[in-house]
């Protein structure tokens, strides 16, 4: 038994540690979008699709002898693609979707290794039975040689716990003090100790097991052991289809459970890890084989919670409500707050996939057909996957398939239900029907345009009616705002946002006037376009060189919104990842470099690295500015950009602009880079200034430059090492 559940449970946990490892490799050759992790849940998921569908070829046409021996011998192949590292030839050269370019570059890189990691599971189980039979009754469990009673189904519960166990680890003890090639290395060598292990435990299987040696060409019944009956044998279509649509809706609504509450709740680090560890959670407690899942609760509870998470993407608790305001106060439309929010849908999620692992379980076959269990499981997984990774982003233009999936769940448990539980659940598919086409009302209401890629969905909304005189057109890319633009022709050149000219970027842009000729013409580099908004600061004989990842993004800025056209200056663009073209293009003497790129709520990691800042050097002029937007809510960049900064022998000043709640601007926080004195000295008189003229009633003055000291704790983030963890806020 040792051998086996060693096998199994080493197997698991390299499964799910190598997603991690290989997705941080590649994320900043993509523009570090989360959709590179979505693509990457699709090719593994097909993967172990695969695999499964090997085991179950494995286990029903050949002898256990040719099991062992195929199986050894593609383990020991698969050695060869080791260290796994990922070619840099993979590097994208455009700004196509590159979902076709990512799971090429994980077939070639980890394609082998993960395949045979993936038929671990059910392959070892398989020889598992026949090792020992008694396990093979649906109802018993087996006593191994150690004398410890088992059921097979506990080693899949048993995986699990492993798997949760290496996300669960990665980003706090592996991700913080090993850098990305000793990740690489230190996986290898794990995988070479899983190798080892696996031929053992395939020869040790060999040994005094019922398989007769004679290849199995059909599901005959001298496959089931004497103490399973006939009708073991019997696998009907429809019940191995409901398996494969239980399984895809779990995966569905993990994946639209993750991508709701990170991009339409709010971006924090590591929210998705979450969702999936409440999703193996309940894989874990229902193959547990203890009676965790209970119809009876689940199914009633179940229609009460898909009907609250329905209603969550229309209204919020209102936390201002008095007792005297009645019921109808209690409640109001808008999203709901992260505090209500995350436990929400995490419990949401927790009682959704109980029920469909619970009924997965409820319906397995005898150990016999656990190949033929796992592969429709396996399927069904992947088929959710590709639903939300590939097809929903082709398909809709907004996140639809997450009422829809609601949907689905109701009418799958209304289905279910018997008797009274039956009413509860045709009530609950009544009130998310009716939630969800107030939902689909509520998002079409007030947008102007919407349009979703691989990039994610965004949104143009308007904040008032046409042709009043506060209107203005509103990017939005989940709950973040990417920028906005007064419709009114008098304030349409108006900078907004982040952006004033009290702004630090607002400074820079002015201060290198100031200090490099009033009448000089003016370079500027912008990565991450928004709206265009800084197109506005732009003279003529200015150039303004944009940057921008996502093309519908470059596309509404040239549409929706009229910053770049109506700039004075000459506005380039260029599209792709920012520090890919920057790469490739010669020196462009930048007299300032915006880093206003998000993914999310903050600069993607691999723009502020010591590879990035000096190739921002690079392309800077000796008296030129670099500036970090680092306004975010959870993640303090300061003494990041700072201790980059020192690297290369820059100063770093931190600028703060708060206007105000009542100015159209909005609070922003800028990290200026620079080794001019020229500039800091007017920085320092532009900061005295401010300070004589601010009314502390109206203008709360945070207009300062505040040099930024280098922690000594704190080593400069590289492309191969770097710490989230570190500037949680």
């Amino acid at each position: 038994m040792l051998y086996y559940g060693a096998t199994i449970a080493l197997s698991a946990f390299l499964l799910f540690l190598v997603q991690p490892i290989i997705a941080k490799q590649i994320l900043p050759w993509f523009g570090g979008s989360a959709a590179v992790w979505t693509t990457c849940m699709v090719f593994f998921q097909c993967v172990l699709l695969a695999g499964y569908f090997y085991s179950d070829f494995m286990t029903r046409r050949l002898s256990l002898k040719r099991q062992v021996s195929v199986h050894a011998g593609l383990l020991i192949l698969s050695l060869a693609l080791l260290p796994i590292t990922a070619s840099p030839s993979f590097k994208p050269i455009n700004a196509d979707n590159p979902i076709g370019r990512i799971l090429l570059l994980l077939f070639v890189t980890i394609g082998l290794p993960y395949f045979m990691l993936s038929t671990t599971g059910p392959l070892v189980q398989a020889w598992f039975v026949k090792r020992f039979p008694a396990s093979a009754k649906p109802t018993t469990s087996t006593s191994t040689s150690a004398g410890k009673s088992v059921n097979v189904y506990r080693l899949y519960a048993l995986s699990n716990v492993a798997s949760m166990a290496a996300l669960i680890l990665y980003p706090p003890l592996i991700e913080p003090f090993a850098s990305g090639k000793l990740q690489s290395w230190g996986w290898s060598v794990g995988y070479g100790c899983f190798v080892a292990l696996a031929v053992v435990t395939g020869w040790l299987s060999q040994k005094n097991t019922l398989d007769d040696q004679a290849p199995k060409l059909t599901l005959g019944l001298d496959q089931v052991p004497q103490s399973v009956g006939p009708e073991a044998a019997q696998l009907k279509l429809n019940e191995q289809l409901l398996w494969l649509v239980l399984a895809a809706l779990g995966s569905v609504m993990l994946l639209t459970v993750t991508i709701h509450i990170t991009q339409n709740v709010a971006s924090i680090p590591f929210l998705w890890v979450l969702p999936l560890a409440i999703y193996l959670i309940t894989f874990i407690l229902c193959f547990d084989g203890k009676g965790w899942y209970r119809r009876a609760w689940y199914l009633p509870l179940s229609g009460l919670i898909v009907a609250m998470l329905m209603a969550g993407l229309n209204y919020r608790w209102n936390s201002d409500w008095q007792f005297s305001e009645g019921l109808s106060g209690l409640f109001e439309s808008g999203i709901m707050h992260i505090e209500q929010a995350v436990p929400l849908y995490a419990l949401g999620l927790f009682v959704l996939c109980m029920v469909c692992h619970g009924e997965l379980v409820a319906r397995k076959p005898a150990p016999q057909h656990l190949t033929r269990f796992y592969l429709m499981v396996s399927l069904g997984g992947a088929v959710g996957g590709l639903l939300c990774g590939v097809v929903a982003p082709l398909v809709f233009s907004y996140y639809w398939e997450f009422p829809l999936a609601l949907l689905l769940f109701a009418i799958l448990v209304a289905w279910f239900s018997e008797a009274w539980v039956k009413a509860i659940s045709l009530a609950a598919v009544v009130a998310c029907g009716f939630f969800f086409f107030q939902h689909a009302d509520h998002v079409r209401k007030d947008t102007v345009a919407m349009d979703r890629n691989f990039y994610g969905t965004l949104r143009i909304r308007a904040t008032a009616d046409e042709g009043t005189e506060n209107a203005k057109w509103r990017l939005l890319h989940g709950v973040i705002t990417h920028g906005e633009q007064y419709r009114a022709e008098k304030f349409k050149n108006l900078v907004t946002t982040y952006y004033g000219d009290q702004s630090g970027i607002g400074r820079a842009i002015v201060g290198t006037r100031q200090t490099q000729g009033q009448t000089s013409p003016q370079k500027v580099g912008l990565i991450g376009l928004g709206v265009g908004t800084l197109a506005a600061y732009g003279r003529k004989g200015d150039e303004y060189r944009v940057y921008e990842l996502n093309p519908q993004v470059l596309d509404f800025a040239q549409t929706k919104f009229s910053f770049l056209k109506d700039s004075a200056a000459k506005v380039t663009s260029a599209l792709g990842d920012a520090r890919l073209v920057l790469e490739r293009e010669t020196d462009q003497g930048f007299d300032v470099l915006a880093i206003d790129a998000f993914s999310s709520d903050s600069i993607p990691v691999h723009l502020i690295t010591r590879e990035a800042i000096k190739l921002y050097a690079r392309h800077l002029k000796p008296e030129g500015v670099i500036a970090f937007h680092i306004s975010n809510r959870y993640l303090d960049l300061q003494p990041v950009v700072a201790q980059l900064g020192a690297d290369i022998g820059y100063t770093a000043l931190r600028w703060l602009d708060d206007p105000g709640d009542e100015s159209y601007l909005y609070r922003s926080d800028w990290v200026l880079v620079t080794k001019s004195q020229a500039f800091l000295d007017w920085l320092d008189q532009q900061a005295a200034a401010d300070a004589l003229t601010a009314k502390p009633d109206k203008d709360k003055g945070l207009h300062r430059p505040d040099r930024i000291k280098p922690k000594s704790s704190l080593e400069p983030w590289t492309d191969d090492r770097n710490n989230l963890f570190q500037i949680l806020k």
